[in-house]
């Protein structure tokens, strides 16, 4: 093998083991939580549900995907997904949901806000719609805190025209 192909495979080796890195390892319906955590490390939050309880994993720095551990009460893993998704998103139902509803379903939001002419608090959640568009669903809570609508829109932190502090790059 010549000098520049020991380089290239070098280099190959180098990105996978990288790659390998960023996955965690694989975790089984039924594992004990200390298993999970073992391989998933501690998680961001603990939330307790009346079947058993969730370990919340935030991921990544631009918070665009939250993955939740769903254990019974024995503390074994009932299932395990990522959750900032429009599935997700389409099962929050405004005028019946409410902040447990939605910390169960899709966790903690990145962002909390407060809209006093309407009264609303917001809480927002940035994430990949389709795996590709970067978005955020912003959830709209009455004094009641009951969800009263959702509102999708574009995550202008990823925009590069020059507006909303943003330079072309």
């Amino acid at each position: 093998m010549k000098y520049g192909q020991k380089a290239i495979l070098g280099g190959l080796l180098l990105m996978l083991g990288a790659c390998a890195s960023f996955m965690p390892p694989p975790i089984n319906i039924g594992e004990p939580e200390a298993s999970v955590v073992s391989k998933l490390g501690q998680p961001t939050s603990r939330i307790e549900d009346k079947n058993g309880y969730l370990l919340e994993y935030t991921r990544n720095p631009w918070g665009q995907a939250t993955n939740m551990a769903r254990f019974d009460r024995s503390g074994r893993l009932v299932s395990y997904e990522q959750v900032l998704t429009v599935e997700k998103f389409a099962t929050i139902k405004p005028g019946i949901a409410t902040k447990d509803d939605v910390l169960r379903t899709i966790g903690h939001p990145s962002e909390t806000s407060y809209l006093s002419r309407l009264q609303l608090e917001v809480w927002s959640y940035p994430y990949k719609e389709a795996g590709v568009w970067n978005s955020v669903m912003h959830v709209h809570f009455d004094n009641n805190g009951v969800v009263k609508m959702m509102q999708n829109a574009q995550d202008m932190r990823f925009e590069r025209d020059g507006m909303f502090g943003f330079g072309r790059m």
